[in-house]
């Protein structure tokens, strides 16, 4: 293919994504390595490359290239994936996964980055380029630069062949979601509010057959376990749901992801000991806040022993509450999220349906960009005639108070067939100044019920915490004033900290004031009722505990099974998960259960002995917001801090730094202890 056709390696302000196609994707990527590793020949052959303009800017420029490439590419393999793209993606990624260790052990390129910061124009640097050089040699020594063989070649041997089975992983679990179909009676759809038929009948249409159809996709996973009567249904989807990619269940074998996590596991530990750590939590936390275990295994711990005795309490109360108004002499798993649901509306007078047709997507993003405009002084402004993937993708310009265009950002925010679940943010675009200012673009993508039946799609408030939360991703890598990409918006933030804007948006959802903006209804436009609102908030820390004790499960279980892995043992995923339910959980799933199986957090996305980072950086986040409730949600000041202490400087310097330039002090877990209903 001649490289002057490729739409990936076009130097336009936006990807082509309607020109893309699978045969694109290994020629761009082969021609811009070819560019990367003969650049890199020439500045380590270069003794006057030893300056940040000569060295580091160049190496910025060229991961900046390398990522206009890739991005799209990892884009459409999340939200538009076919066999084709799959097959091209994994061939890419196993070059850019050689091409990463290859570099970060190049110990001429090290020594070159290592002789800058030795040098005297280092300590003259401004804060980002200091970091980013720093940054640099701790990546260098976490890439191996100092092993000798054989341990070098295993060292990279090794990272290839987790990058393979991570993206297995992942495609895995999304096989295993898009395998599972069954169609439901009418009899089936008893307690199911409309807008729940609405799904299933549409995803019955999306398949060609008649009726209503239930999927594993998250709305419709969500709506059978609220609101479905059928118990038998409860339990189908529940264990379909939570046997996904395992050796149990429907499908059980046939997407298997026990052996993966098996080698996962065993080759991160290897990879952790030849760098000389004992563990790859330690690995982990290497460029954490918290950095040591010892540090994150107490704030679980602590966190642990306040909520759990909340949540027996409240588990308690709905058993007593499924035995005396349900019948159910024993409370099963796939009936907590139904009990629950019946308790919320008898304790409090309120369903979530009672929220939905208050929150029309359309209204939604509008309230989202009038509350970001308002705390951070931006405006945000849809622009036509973007090339997308998908129809209902749109694109928006974020425009600053004096009319400059800052960033921009595309939204897919419906489920469908070959999009991955969940909810994410991505980086399109990074920020970079070379000669010309390069714009961040941001990816918000969410799995939201699709409009049905000419309705608008209508959210449950969770859904909107969902989208508030991406958004506040966004804004972190939009609003970044860090030039250099490696530091810049979400790049170099330390992990624990990375959700500290995101978690931190969540909190415009549940104030007066700022639902007022935009929860209306969507056939009469009218506000948000004041006694709604009040059942809302009073709901607001209902079952606060069970929850709590559900993400430190996941955070203790994700914890200790990177810290304490030993080859002669192996992975003991189903022990340690047994371990930390006995500690922290009060919900005890039957033995088929296999939610590690699909997991992909922890196994395909990142999140790596970092799953605590949720709650870690939620401590940041509460804490963030008790200033916006002190000086008033909008206070003009407090959100211009907020955007230069925390979303302007990006990875530049340390969280720890940041938020006390924002806040005037360290950290303290009150705020959220208060968020929760746990405070003293």
């Amino acid at each position: 293919m001649d490289t002057a056709d490729n739409p990936l390696l076009a130097d336009s302000e936006l990807p082509a994504f309607s020109a893309i196609a699978p045969e694109h994707v290994n020629p761009a990527v082969d021609a811009v390595l070819a560019e990367f590793r003969a650049a890199v020949e020439r500045l380590v052959a270069d003794p006057q490359a030893r300056g940040f303009a000569t060295l580091m800017a160049p190496l910025e420029r060229l991961e900046e290239r390398l990522g206009r490439v890739w991005a799209p590419v990892s884009h459409l393999h999340g939200v538009k994936d076919s066999p084709a793209l799959r097959e091209a993606y994994n061939a890419a990624l196993e070059k850019l996964t050689e091409h990463s260790t290859e570099l970060g052990q190049n110990r001429d390129l090290y020594a070159a980055v290592k002789a800058l910061a030795e040098s005297p124009e280092f300590a003259a640097l401004d804060r980002a380029r200091r970091t980013l050089v720093e940054d640099s040699l701790r990546s260098f020594r976490l890439s191996g630069v100092a092993l000798e063989e054989p341990a070098r070649s295993r060292f990279r041997a090794i990272q290839n062949e987790l990058s393979k089975l991570e993206t297995e992983f992942e495609e895995a679990v999304l096989d295993a979601t898009d395998a599972w179909a069954r169609p439901l009676s009418e009899a089936e759809l008893a307690g199911l509010p409309d807008s729940a038929r609405a799904i299933f009948r549409q995803a019955a249409q999306e398949r060609g057959v008649e009726g209503y159809l239930a999927t594993l996709k998250g709305p419709s996973v969500q709506a059978i376990l609220t609101f479905a009567d059928d118990r038998a249904l409860r339990r189908e989807l529940y264990t379909a749901y939570n046997t996904r990619a395992s050796d149990q269940g429907p499908h059980g074998g046939r997407f298997d992801n026990s052996a993966r996590i098996e080698k996962i596991l065993a080759l991160r530990h290897e990879a952790a000991r030849l760098l000389d750590y004992p563990s790859a939590a330690h690995v982990s936390l290497a460029d954490k806040m918290a950095g040591t275990p010892e540090r994150v295994l107490a704030f679980l711990h602590d966190l642990a022993a306040r909520a759990k005795p909340v949540a027996a309490r409240e588990l308690d109360a709905l058993r007593d509450f499924a035995r005396a108004e349900l019948g159910y002499d024993e409370l099963q798993p796939w009936d907590i999220a139904y009990a629950s649901e019946k308790l919320r509306q008898r304790r409090f007078d309120f369903s979530e349906e009672d929220l939905k047709p208050y929150f029309p997507l359309p209204a939604v993003i509008d309230g989202l960009f009038a509350i970001a405009g308002r705390v951070f002084g931006v405006s945000f402004r849809a622009r036509d005639g973007v090339d997308v993937w998908h129809p209902d993708v749109r694109y928006f310009d974020v425009v600053d108070a004096d009319g400059t265009v800052r960033a921009g950002f595309y939204t897919d925010l419906h489920a469908r067939t070959g999009k991955r679940g969940g909810a994410w943010m991505d980086v399109c675009r990074a920020r970079f100044h070379d000669g010309e200012l390069h714009r961040p673009v941001a990816f918000l993508t969410c799995n939201f019920a699709p409009p049905v039946d000419g309705k608008p799609a209508l959210l449950t408030h969770d859904d909107v915490l969902t989208l508030f939360h991406e958004f506040g991703h966004g804004l972190h890598h939009m609003l970044t004033e860090v030039d250099w990409p490696s530091v810049g918006g979400i790049s170099g933030v330390e992990w624990d900290a990375v959700e500290l804007p995101s978690q931190f948006m969540e909190n415009f959802c549940w104030q007066r004031e700022t639902l007022g903006l935009f929860a209306r209804h969507y056939q009469t436009g009218a506000p948000l009722p004041d006694e709604l609102h009040a059942k809302m908030l009073a709901a607001r820390h209902f079952q606060a505990g069970l929850f709590l004790v559900r993400q430190l499960e996941f955070a203790l279980f994700d914890f200790r099974l990177h810290l304490e892995f030993d080859p002669a043992r192996g992975g003991r995923v189903l022990e340690i998960l047994d371990e930390v339910r006995r500690e922290v959980a009060v919900v005890r799933p039957p033995e088929w259960h296999r939610f590690p199986h699909a997991f992909t957090h922890i196994f395909s996305g990142g999140y790596a002995a970092g799953y605590y980072s949720y709650l870690w950086a939620e401590v940041l986040s509460a804490d963030a917001f008790a200033a916006f409730e002190e000086a008033g949600v909008f206070d003009h000041a407090t959100g211009a801090r907020f955007r230069r202490e925390i979303l302007a400087v990006g990875g530049s310097r340390p969280a720890l730094e940041s938020f006390v330039a924002f806040r005037g002090r360290e950290p303290s877990p009150e705020a959220l202890l208060r968020s929760y209903g746990l405070a003293a």
